[in-house]
C-alpha cells in the first residue's frame, strides 16, 4: 500500500499502466496480489470495472477517492505528455522505442538504466532532477541493455570497458538523436542515454534568461569579426544552448561557420558541424588546426579542456576569427584565472578574449502553488544578510499544475564580464581581485542576478542556495 499523504506511488505499481490510461480512466493502482489490481477512483461504474478487466487482462477491484485526491495523486505520478501519442510502458518486443518516445514527450533530457543486486530501474533527468519511472526484472535487464548498445553500434561483449556510441530515433513523425554512455558498475552495465535536440531553430537569445542590459552587452560583443567569446559553467547548465543561440544570431549566407563538438547537441541549417572522435586522432586542437585551412569566419569549440585547445583557440582569434567555446570553472572572472593556470600569457588573453560569460539554470517557482512567507535570516547561509526587497520570499508547494514539484521549468541566469580596457589593464598586470571593479560598474554577477529572482518571486532561496553562499 501507499502513503496518501505525500500521494506518491511504488515504481512497480505505477508501471503497471501509462499515463494516458490512468487520466482516461481516472485511476491510480495501489496493490496488486494473486492476479488482481485494486486501483483507487473517482469513477466507480460496472461499465469502468468491466473496461478495466478486459484492458489489463486481470482481476480489477475499484475503491472509491475523491475527485480531489485522484487528481492531486495523477499529478503527482503520471506526466501527461506534451502530445496525444500513446506509449505503453510494458516491457516488450518495442519496449526501448516507446520508452525514448515517452521519454521525449514529457520532456526529458536523461535516461539513466541503473542495476543493483535485486532490481533494475530506470529514471528520467526532468528539469535537473532525476525521478523513478520504471522497475525492470534482472532477467530482462540484459536483453534491454544489449539493445540498446546494438542500435548504438557499441560491441555487446565488452562488459569490462566503458563505451560510447550514439542512436537516430525516427518515430511517431518525430526525429532525434541519443547519445548513449555505458559504465561497468558491481551488479553490471549502467547506461545513460542524453535525448539530443535535432534542430536549434526554436532557440533564441532573448528568451533564455538574459536582462536586456545583459543581452545588450552580449550583443555588442559579438558583432566584432574577430576574437574569442567564453561560457562557464558546470555540465547541465545551458552552456551548449546559449552558444547554439549565438551561431543562429551568426548564421547567414555570407558566412563560413565550424564547429567542433562532442556531441552534437543541435543540427543548424547552414553550419558546417564536426562530431569529435579522439580515439582515431579527431580531437579539439587537431581539428582546430585544419579549420583554419577551411576558410572560416565563425568557429564554435565545444569545450576548452586543455592548454592545446586553448592555445589552437587563441590562434585562431589571433588571425581573424571569431571563436565561440565553453569552459568549466565557477564564475566568469575565473575563467580569466583558468586559462593563465594552462599556461597561456596573459597579454594573448587580454588581447583575444571578447567577453566572458557565466551561467547556471535555476528552476522556476510554479505560480499556481507558490507560497509567500517572511524572510528571516535563519533560512539564508550563516552571515548573510537579507538583502533589500526580500523582505519576502516564496515557497515550492507542489500542485497537479506542476505535477506536485513546485516548479515548472527552468530559466538561466547570466554574469557577463566584457572585456574593457580596464579589464585588460588588470589581465595584463596579473591583478585578478576585481570584485570593487564589478560592483563600481554594476555587473550583475550570479548572486546578485539569484537574488533579483528571489525578489521577484520566480525561484525559491533553496533552488539558489548555492549561488548565495558564494
Amino acid at each position: 500500500m501507499i502513503d496518501t499523504l505525500d500521494f506518491h506511488i511504488d515504481t512497480r505499481l505505477k508501471q503497471l499502466l501509462n499515463s494516458e490510461q490512468a487520466y482516461h480512466y481516472r485511476i491510480i493502482p495501489i496493490a496488486f496480489e494473486n492476479n488482481t489490481i485494486v486501483f483507487k477512483t473517482d469513477n466507480i461504474t460496472n461499465d469502468v470495472l468491466q473496461e478495466l478487466q478486459v484492458v489489463f487482462d486481470k482481476s480489477v477491484k475499484l475503491e472509491e477517492e475523491s475527485p480531489e485526491n485522484i487528481q492531486k495523486y495523477l499529478a503527482t505520478n503520471f506526466r501527461k505528455q506534451s502530445n496525444a501519442i500513446k506509449t505503453d510502458l510494458h516491457y516488450s518486443t518495442d519496449f526501448l522505442e516507446k520508452l525514448l518516445v515517452s521519454a521525449k514527450n514529457i520532456g526529458s533530457s536523461d535516461i539513466h538504466f541503473e542495476p543493483y543486486e535485486t532490481r533494475c530501474r530506470v529514471r528520467f533527468r526532468l528539469d535537473g532532477k532525476l525521478k523513478e519511472y520504471y522497475i525492470i526484472s534482472l532477467d530482462e535487464y540484459p536483453v534491454i541493455i544489449n539493445k540498446i548498445k546494438i542500435k548504438a553500434g557499441l560491441d555487446i561483449s565488452e562488459k569490462r570497458l566503458p563505451q560510447d556510441g550514439r542512436i537516430t530515433i525516427k518515430a511517431n513523425n518525430q526525429e532525434f538523436d541519443i547519445r548513449v554512455s555505458t559504465l561497468p558498475t558491481l551488479h553490471g552495465e549502467k547506461i545513460v542515454l542524453r535525448l539530443l535536440s535535432k534542430d536549434a531553430e526554436n532557440i533564441n537569445l532573448e528568451d533564455l534568461g538574459f536582462t536586456q542590459k545583459e543581452l545588450n552587452s552580449y550583443l555588442e560583443t559579438i558583432k566584432k569579426p574577430n576574437g574569442i567569446i567564453l561560457i562557464s559553467g558546470p555540465t547541465g547548465s545551458g552552456k551548449t544552448t546559449t552558444l547554439y543561440a549565438t551561431l543562429k544570431l551568426l548564421n547567414d549566407d555570407k558566412t563560413n561557420i565550424l564547429t567542433i563538438e562532442d556531441p552534437i547537441e543541435y543540427t543548424l541549417e547552414g553550419v558546417n558541424q564536426v562530431q569529435l572522435k579522439e580515439n582515431i586522432g579527431l580531437d579539439f586542437a587537431s581539428t582546430l588546426r585544419t579549420f583554419l585551412r577551411q576558410d572560416p569566419d565563425v568557429i564554435m569549440v565545444g569545450e576548452i579542456r586543455d592548454a592545446k585547445t586553448a592555445n589552437m583557440a587563441i590562434r585562431a582569434a589571433l588571425t581573424g576569427h571569431l571563436v565561440l567555446s565553453t569552459i568549466h570553472t565557477n564564475s566568469a572572472w575565473a575563467t580569466i584565472s583558468r586559462l593563465i593556470d594552462m599556461g597561456i600569457p596573459s597579454f594573448l588573453i587580454a588581447s583575444t578574449l571578447n567577453v566572458s560569460v557565466a551561467q547556471r539554470l535555476v528552476r522556476v517557482l510554479c505560480t499556481h502553488c507558490k507560497e509567500k512567507h517572511k524572510t528571516t535570516k535563519n533560512i539564508l547561509p550563516e552571515n548573510f544578510e537579507i538583502p533589500v526587497g526580500l523582505e519576502y520570499h516564496f515557497k515550492a508547494v507542489g500542485c497537479h499544475t506542476c505535477h506536485h514539484t513546485g516548479y515548472q521549468g527552468r530559466k538561466a541566469i547570466y554574469e557577463i564580464i566584457p572585456i574593457t580596457k580596464t579589464i585588460i589593464s588588470h589581465i595584463k598586470q596579473n591583478e585578478l581581485e576585481i570584485d570593487d571593479y564589478i560592483g563600481n560598474q554594476n555587473i550583475a554577477t550570479l548572486k546578485s542576478n539569484a537574488i533579483e529572482l528571489l525578489i521577484q518571486g520566480q525561484t525559491s532561496i533553496e533552488e539558489v542556495y548555492a549561488l548565495l553562499t558564494d
